[in-house]
């Protein structure tokens, strides 16, 4: 990811993904590389930052530098890149042109919500025969990216590619006041989209609630070429005709026919096609741009849980939710330790502990005491952790007459072997959703969100879906083996940043999503 786009992704500033086949099989050297220049220009007097996707010898770039987008665009044997062709294009250390489908995967990944292309990929006409149907339309099924295009490319069979995407489960929008769904060169196509949003505000309204649900399916904005560019939708069918029969006589198929057709389109239209074609790209940066712009401050307002900044300029703290241990460490003195009733000599050490309280303490430790959410009894153990934690923000913990504060007693041999344990944690219980609920404004505000493995399971998830929500940051502990599959039993763990398993705790994850082992690691029982 080049710099200037991971710092905009780190600053929550809008970031726009551009595809880059149009310029590697979309038009010719060198107007493609002005068109290139001219969009990210576009992109970024808009309010966005421009991150072009690329595959440079066998690496996948997000965002390019002008020599990158240069050697794009001026290299003749560059491969169109979609879904199925990255595992080769990237073993063979090929250079490339990613696809709507390509850019959409590495736009996920880099963690870029919206899309902005020329026109998406669809069924081909004749489609229900040769089941030519672009991998565009089953990438926007299952990867949660909105892409702003002008409709689908009027080559294809627009009905049937409507069709295909309401079976992908995609929402598809139209953009502006119209629910006419546009076809590329020509704002009508004969078809209604099933939605219409008015403005970028409504469209960013919508992505925020598609990327809400977590439906890992993408959003369609489909924006109608401008009016004073657009061409004769007459003119232009009957080019596509004439065409498709050269194509079909000359036996071009597969991914080589979008770039014949557009080739052929230009020269029939004399030029039309392509101006069509240049303005709508431009508009679609703009839009998109805008798109993006609306998405970036309507997700910081939501981070901000929608209340009235504080009076005071404190950052706001990171919560930390998670287990009190008082821990009881016996060590015996022999490597063997004495059965039958017998008193073994050795050493009896009080520490205090839960994965929790120890994230809590070195959070406060480093300057940034979090806010912590936990549990312990009103006994004769929670005095002495008040006292010990004295520099923690513990104003939140609950304490609960009538509870037993979590202990743990472990019985080491004298050559640090652990012979038997025995834990008292059932007050982890008490951390309910309810509970951590009421501190929702400060779980929204949070900078990080720490939670264990101690934790129930509907406070996991209630925690997951916040962070879903609102796009917070959390770290899941996983704790011990019994307990790290917790947020991986749903969609849950799609929610999280990070996560810090041992490797006993990962081979649980790893089975518990089906998983087969990696081959060649030890593992010890």
């Amino acid at each position: 990811i080049q710099p200037p786009v991971q710092e905009a992704l780190m600053e929550g500033r809008p970031v726009v993904a551009l595809e880059s086949t149009i310029i590697t099989h979309g038009m010719a050297y060198p107007q493609n590389l002005s068109m290139a220049r001219e969009v990210e220009e576009i992109v970024t007097t808009n309010g966005a930052v421009p991150a072009t996707v690329g595959i440079l010898r066998g690496r996948i770039h997000v965002g390019l530098t002008d020599e990158e987008l240069e050697f794009l665009a001026s290299s003749k044997n560059v491969v169109k890149v979609s879904r199925r062709d990255l595992p080769f294009v990237l073993s063979q250390g090929l250079s490339g042109g990613t696809t709507v489908s390509g850019t959409m995967i590495a736009a996920h990944k880099a963690g870029i919500p919206v899309f902005v292309t020329g026109g998406i990929g669809g069924v081909h006409r004749g489609g229900e025969n040769t089941l030519d149907v672009s991998a565009d339309l089953t990438e926007l099924g299952r990867t949660p990216v909105a892409v702003v295009s002008a409709g689908v490319k009027s080559i294809l069979d627009i009905g049937r590619t409507l069709e295909y995407l309401e079976t992908q489960g995609v929402c598809v929008a139209a953009f502006g006041e119209s629910r006419e769904f546009p076809a590329f060169f020509s704002r009508q196509s004969g078809f209604q989209a099933p939605y219409h949003v008015r403005d970028e505000e409504e469209a960013a309204e919508l992505i925020a609630s598609a990327l809400g649900l977590g439906l890992s399916s993408g959003v369609l904005i489909a924006v109608p070429c401008p009016q004073q560019r657009a061409a004769s939708g007459q003119a232009i069918e009957a080019a596509i005709q004439q065409a498709l029969s050269e194509a079909r006589s000359k036996g071009v198929t597969g991914k080589e026919l979008t770039p014949f057709m557009l080739q052929k389109l230009n020269e029939l239209t004399d030029g039309k096609s392509l101006d069509s074609n240049l303005a709508l790209i431009q508009n679609n940066a703009r839009v998109g741009s805008c798109i993006a712009v609306a998405l970036s401050k309507l997700q910081k307002a939501r981070r901000k849980g929608n209340l009235p900044r504080r009076e005071d300029t404190t950052p706001p703290q990171p919560v930390v939710i998670g287990g009190i241990n008082v821990d009881f460490i016996a060590k015996a003195q022999t490597p063997v330790i004495l059965g039958g009733g017998q008193t073994n000599a050795g050493r009896l050490t009080r520490t205090f502990g839960g994965v929790g309280r120890n994230l809590a303490d070195c959070l406060s430790r480093l300057g940034r005491t979090p806010l912590f959410l936990s549990a312990m009894g009103k006994d004769e153990h929670s005095e002495s952790i008040l006292q010990y934690c004295h520099h923690m923000d513990m104003s939140a913990v609950l304490q609960l007459e009538g509870k037993s504060t979590a202990t743990y007693c472990a019985v080491i041999t004298g050559a640090g072997e652990l012979s038997v344990s025995v834990g008292d944690m059932d007050i982890h219980h008490q951390i309910t959703e309810q509970y951590v609920s009421q501190f929702k404004e400060n779980l929204c505000q949070a900078p990080l969100v720490c939670i264990d493995g101690n934790v129930p399971l509907s406070t996991i998830q209630y925690v997951c879906q916040l962070a879903r929500e609102h796009q917070l940051a959390v770290c899941y502990e996983p704790t011990d083996e019994n307990k790290a599959s917790k947020p991986f039993l749903s969609d849950s763990w799609k929610a999280l940043t990070y996560i810090s398993p041992n490797l006993q705790e990962l081979r649980a994850i790893n089975r518990t999503l089906g998983n087969p082992l990696p081959a060649g690691i030890k593992y010890s029982e």
